[in-house]
């Protein structure tokens, strides 16, 4: 059972990711809705694995993942994106990300990609 902290600025988004991730057998230990948040709250539980969306007021989940890497270089973040955000997800994953799911996304493809970075 991973812990996992959950990162997106709409909250029915946060909703939908905890239940896929608890049905999985995950525990998800804390919800954030932006960057600033993300950061805190990873300093604050060190979770196994963060899904973290991209676009998000205040601060942007490229942004957090780098500050996240900077302090944790082992720190796993699977970053969610919706459709037509490539640019922004290869920036994800040059700025430390370790893999990507698009929105709306299927449960078993996010569980695939948890089970996969936290297998690494």
């Amino acid at each position: 059972m991973a812990r996992i902290l959950v990162v997106d600025d709409a909250a029915f988004m946060r909703m939908m990711v905890k239940t896929m991730v608890e049905r999985a057998g995950h525990q998800v230990i804390a919800e954030a809705q932006n960057g600033h948040e993300a950061i805190h709250l990873y300093q604050q539980h060190k979770p196994d694995l963060v899904t973290m969306d991209i676009t998000m007021p205040e601060m942007d989940g490229i942004e957090a993942v780098k500050r996240i890497k900077g302090q944790d270089a082992q720190a796993k973040v699977i970053m969610c994106s919706a459709m037509g955000q490539q640019q922004m997800v290869i920036e994800a994953i040059q700025g430390g990300a370790s893999d990507f799911v698009v929105k709306p996304f299927q449960e078993t493809r996010l569980i695939e990609a948890i089970q996969k970075v936290l297998a690494k």
